[in-house]
C-alpha cells in the first residue's frame, strides 16, 4: 500500500467516524457565517430568514387556515423579511383586503415591495418600522402576526402594551416562535419558552385564545387583547 493510498484511507475514515454532532456544529457555523455576510446581501439574507427546508416544518398552508382569515380583513406582518408569510396573507385577504408588511430591515423591504410589484400584488404595503414600534397605519388591523421574531424584539413586554392600539376590536396577536426544540436552536438561543410568551403577553394585557400544537419546531400561539 502506497503512501497516498494510506493518506486517502485515513481521510474517508476520519469522514465516516465524525460524530453527527460535529457536523451540525459546522453547518450551524456555515449558517451563522452566511447570516453574517448576509448584512448587505439580500439574497443571503432571504436564505437565512426562510431556512432550511421551510416548508416541510413550517406547514404555512395549516397555519393561514387555522387563523380563519377572511377576505377584507387587514394584517400586519411583523418581521416579514422576505415575504415568507406576507404573499400567503395576501391571496387569503384578497383585493378588497391589505396587508402590512412590516420590517426595520430596509433591504428586505426594497425586496419585498419589488416582489409585490412583480406578482402584482396591489393589497401589500412596506413599512418601515422602529425597533420599539411597528408604525401601522391607525387605521389598524384584524390581525397582528410574527413569526420567528419574538425573540428578537427587546423589552417585548413594552412593545406589544404598545400595539394593542393598532387592533380593531376583536383583532387578534398570533405568535410563532422556535421552541429550542431544533439542534440549532439549542447551539445558538433563537428560541423564546412558550410559558415565557405566555407571561409577557398577559402583563402586557392580552389573554390566550388560543394555542396550537402542530408545528414541530415552534410555538403558535393566539392572543387577544383585554378589554
Amino acid at each position: 500500500m502506497t503512501g497516498r493510498d494510506i493518506t486517502t484511507k485515513t481521510k474517508k475514515e476520519g469522514m465516516q467516524s465524525m460524530p453527527c454532532g460535529n457536523g451540525h456544529l459546522l453547518l450551524s457555523i456555515a449558517f451563522l457565517l452566511l447570516v453574517t455576510c448576509g448584512v448587505c446581501c439580500t439574497s443571503v439574507k432571504r436564505f437565512a430568514y426562510e431556512g432550511f427546508w421551510r416548508d416541510k416544518w413550517q406547514h404555512p398552508e395549516q397555519v393561514i387556515q387555522v387563523l380563519e382569515i377572511q377576505p377584507g380583513q387587514h394584517i400586519a406582518d411583523l418581521g416579514s423579511g422576505s415575504g415568507y408569510f406576507t404573499f400567503r396573507f395576501a391571496d387569503a385577504v384578497g383585493p378588497a383586503g391589505k396587508v402590512y408588511a412590516v420590517d426595520v430591515d430596509q433591504e428586505m423591504n426594497k425586496y419585498l415591495e419589488k416582489q409585490a410589484g412583480k406578482r402584482g400584488c396591489q393589497n401589500i404595503e412596506v413599512v418601515l418600522a422602529q425597533h420599539h414600534d411597528p408604525l401601522i397605519p391607525k387605521d389598524g388591523v384584524d390581525l397582528i402576526f410574527t413569526c420567528n421574531t419574538y425573540h428578537h424584539i427587546k423589552d417585548r413586554v413594552a412593545y406589544f402594551s404598545n400595539i394593542r392600539k393598532y387592533l380593531r376590536p376583536g383583532g387578534r396577536v398570533a405568535i410563532i416562535d422556535f421552541s429550542g426544540k431544533g439542534w440549532f436552536q439549542k447551539i445558538f438561543p433563537h428560541f423564546t419558552a412558550s410559558a415565557v410568551i405566555k407571561k409577557e403577553m398577559e402583563s402586557a394585557g392580552y389573554h390566550l385564545q388560543h394555542e396550537f400544537d402542530f408545528l414541530p419546531r415552534q410555538h403558535f400561539l393566539v392572543f387577544s387583547k383585554n378589554i
